[in-house]
Order: structure tokens, then sequence, then C-alpha cells
């Protein structure tokens, strides 16, 4: 990643030492626990824990909780495209500063914020429903002391020699009860309103939580629950299944040149392209200019076919920019395509597919490689 001067071994090891012992992991050299790092997996841990130290350290970045754990999700690619946007950084020589760091999260953030808003509208929706509740156990408390009061007067009846105080006390016990029930009524209808207005807006809440507004493909997470079905389904009809990641090339360029209006344009023209593959193409946003793809049915050749194809018509065609009627000219793409069933998991296949897609990249762009 990247061609910045690379610091020396000692300072990495250092650094890496560092890190270790901020952690609470000891010394490399002198703690027992790592001393046979013979061990693949001891072994892949420690070269991590390096890796990240010397991230950290080669950026001047804070040893924080948050940026260990971006720096942690850059090195596994569990974040692909904070990785990307890493990658391009430093290739273009830039500084990766904690400003640039923190922006780059809260562009990124949307999925978060989305299940924030889920849990409060669903938070929201408890309490009014506690308020319901709490109206029904005072209309049921409000019955009985009206049959306790009744059955005061049905006593006072048998007892009075006075019609007129009979009819008097009967009258004003209604008069509370319907009073009372007027209010009940009223207090159940509010909340029964407000607790439908607040299943609708939950229930589109939980609608918008996966659909990308951009382009109206899936987002990342609806397309992680269509994995778990698609994979399941596939493995029990013995189906091939493949992945792959697709990235606009010289995206940053296009957004530079020509204005983000023009980059939406362009996200959304590529989204549309991708998602007339195939019926048997599921397609999603990944994030920025990212798409993911999951083929079922196709085999790896089959897959690469298809998607291929559709790279060439969508590089065959040319775009203007709208506000200045300049020619941006050619817009193309590159992607990463594996098995998945050569995976343990779908991080292992994105891993993999984002690996062949920087594979893409390195030898000229515009091409799919498979991974």
């Amino acid at each position: 990643m990247g061609h910045e001067t690379r610091m020396s071994v000692k300072e990495e090891d250092a650094g890496g030492a560092r890190l270790w012992r901020l952690l609470g992991l000891g010394s490399r050299s002198n703690d027992r626990r790592y001393a046979n790092m013979s061990n693949p997996r001891v072994k892949d841990r420690a070269n991590l824990l390096d890796a990240i130290s010397e991230f950290l350290l080669r950026h001047e970045l804070p040893v924080s909780p948050d940026n260990l754990l971006r720096v942690h999700a850059i090195m596994t690619k569990s974040n692909i495209r904070l990785a990307n946007k890493v990658a391009e950084r430093e290739e273009s020589g830039e500084p990766i500063t904690q400003k640039w760091f923190d922006q780059q999260m809260s562009e990124g953030d949307t999925t978060d914020t989305t299940s924030s808003n889920l849990d409060r509208l669903a938070r929201e929706l408890d309490r009014s429903m506690e308020r319901f509740g709490e109206s029904t156990r005072s209309a049921h408390e409000a019955a009985s002391d009206y049959g306790a009061q009744l059955a005061q007067q049905t006593e006072m009846v048998a007892n009075s020699s006075s019609e007129e105080e009979v009819v008097a006390s009967l009258a004003q016990v209604a008069r509370a009860m319907l009073d009372r029930t007027r209010e009940m009524e009223a207090q159940m209808k509010k909340s029964d309103e407000e607790a439908r207005h607040l299943r609708r807006n939950l229930a589109k809440a939980r609608r918008d939580a996966t659909i990308d507004h951009l382009t109206n493909l899936p987002n990342r997470r609806a397309f992680e629950d269509v994995f778990k079905t698609e994979w399941m389904a596939a493995q029990a009809e013995m189906e091939p299944l493949c992945l792959a990641l697709c990235d606009i090339d010289f995206f940053k360029s296009v957004n530079d040149t020509h204005g983000h209006d023009t980059g939406d344009r362009v996200i959304r023209a590529v989204a549309q392209a991708l998602d007339r593959i195939s019926d048997s193409c599921h397609v999603a946003r990944h994030g920025g200019e990212e798409f993911v793809l999951l083929f079922r049915g196709l085999d790896l050749a089959g897959a690469n076919a298809a998607l291929d194809a559709a790279r060439e018509r969508f590089a065959a065609r040319h775009f203007v920019d709208k506000v200045s009627g300049k020619a941006i000219g050619g817009v193309t793409f590159s992607g990463g395509l594996t098995d998945v069933f050569a995976h343990p998991d779908l991080s292992s296949a994105l891993r993999c597919a984002d690996e062949a897609l920087y594979r893409a990249k390195e030898a000229g762009r515009n091409r799919i490689e498979l991974g």
C-alpha cells in the first residue's frame, strides 16, 4: 500500500513492541505466551499487531480505541471501503491525518445512523404501547371503582326511604362514569393513533435501512442478509455461487473535475449497468463507488463472462457533463471475482474478491480478475 518511505526494521519492531505493551500483551521477545512463534495462529496475530502499530506510527496517528479499531478493519479488510480509500490516499502521496481519518468514518456511518433511527423509533413505539397499557389499566381500575360505587348505591336504595335522594345519587355516579369513560376513550384513541403512526414510521425505516438511496440498490446491510439466504439455498441445491467486487476506475478524478453531482450520476449509471446483468445476479452498493455482486447458479467461468460483457458494454458509453456540456469521456470499472464455496465465510470471500480487484487495478483497470 502506497509509495511513502517505510520505517526502518528497528523502528517497526520498536513500534510493534510498544503497541504490544500498550495493549497489555507484554513483549514479543520476553513474554512466554508468545514464545512459540512457529504456531501459525500466534504468528498471524503478532504480524497483525505489528502492521497496526506500523500504520499508526507511520502516519503519526494517536493510539486511541477508535483508531485501533479502524486500522484493524483496514488490515483485515473487514471495512473494504475504508481500506480502498486509504490505499488510494497512500498511492497519491497525500497524508493520512486524524481529521481525514475521522471524515472518512463519518461518511461511511450511514448504516450506523439508520440503526440509531430504528432504535429510536422502536423505543418510541415501546413507550407508546406502555402509555396505551396504562390507559387500559386506568380504564379497568375506573370500571372496578364504578362497580363498587354502584354496589354501595344498591345497598342505599334498599335502605333509603327517599326516592329523590336515591335518584340524585345514582345520577351523580352515572355522570362521573360517563365523564371518565369519555376521558378514557379519548386517551386510548390517541394512544392507538400514535402507535399506528409509529408502526408505519418503523416499517418505513426498516425498508429504508436496506436501500441505498442514491442508486435504489440494496445496501451492504441488505446484501449480507441476501448472502446468507443464497448461500444456504445454493448449498442445499448444490448450485454454484460466485461473488464479485466492482469499483469505478478513476472515480476521484471524475468527482474532482466535474463535481459531485456528475459523480453521483456516474455511480447511478454503473449501478444500472450491473443491475441489468442477469436475474440470477444480486447487486448491492457496498459503499462509495464500490459494488458487490452475487451470481447464483453460475460457475466462475459463467459469472466472469456475464460480468465482463457488462464491463465492455459500459466502457463503450460516453458521458457528458450536463452543466458545462463538456465531455467526460468513457467511464470504466474494474472487478474481482471469486467462487464463494472456495471460502469458509463471507468475509473471506470478500477479501479474496478485493485482492482480485486490486490486481485488476494494478494491471491497468477496466478488466475483471479472478480470485
